[in-house]
């Protein structure tokens, strides 16, 4: 089934402490960007990728692109001041598609993710409001204050929500409109689907599919594409 995403490539990463956009920081001597704008450009069912990114590094974007060889990039757009606004972006480069179209919104720094995920997505997304990959939390969860634990959350119905996240186009664009409207900034894409009353599924994704957020995550990181390359 195909689809389309958006990925926002905009933050500043200053956890990662990296001195640059961590979406240039390099895995086995490939950006994390190339990482994952090849996961989509590999998958047939992909029709196009709209990149949100900072005005200033624009081209930067577009020399890795060719160097890499990167062939669905459709249309790159300015990224906002939080990843929301860089989302809503790059959703308006598609209003020209039909509604029911499913659009996915994926992290730049999440390259991890594997084709066979977003096809079970993107199939549960175009039979509901909207799906997102989500594992299972491994950790117990205490509700703090003051650095006083308060209680011990039911671990059982709790998930760690990942991207992609997938809806059809009507939907989100409405979803984001609606909180552009209102002035209210979500943690995530589902969040703002969720406002509007809208049922959002679980696909169930895996452990690996990290967000590269701090140097330690970048040796996983190594670790998994190593593991992954011993493997093929």
């Amino acid at each position: 089934m195909d689809y389309y995403v958006v990925i926002p490539a905009a933050g500043q990463g200053k956890r990662m402490n990296a001195g640059m956009n961590k979406q240039f920081i390099k895995l086995n001597n490939i950006p994390v960007i190339i990482h994952t704008l090849n996961v989509f450009d590999k998958d047939e069912n992909c029709q196009g990728i709209i990149l949100a990114v900072n005005e200033y590094e624009v081209n930067i974007f577009i020399e890795l692109i060719r160097e890499h060889h990167i062939k669905k990039v459709i249309k790159i757009v300015n990224g906002g001041k939080e990843r929301q606004h860089s989302v809503y972006n790059g959703l308006k480069a598609l209003r020209d598609q039909v509604e029911n179209t499913i659009v996915l919104i994926h992290d730049g720094a999440r390259p991890f993710i594997k084709k066979t995920t977003i096809h079970k997505l993107v199939r549960c997304a175009a039979r509901y409001d909207g799906a997102v990959v989500a594992v299972p939390v491994k950790d117990t969860i205490k509700a703090v204050q003051n650095n006083i634990v308060q209680k011990t959350v039911e671990r059982s119905s709790l998930w760690s929500v990942q991207t992609p996240q997938a809806f059809r186009l009507s939907v989100i664009l409405a979803a984001h409109q609606d909180a552009e409207n209102h002035h209210f900034l979500g943690t995530d894409d589902s969040s703002l689907v969720e406002r509007l009353g809208k049922n959002v599924h679980i696909v169930i994704g895996d452990y690996e599919n990290i967000k590269l957020t701090t140097q330690e995550d970048l040796l996983y990181g190594e670790a998994i594409l190593a593991n992954r390359g011993n493997n093929e």
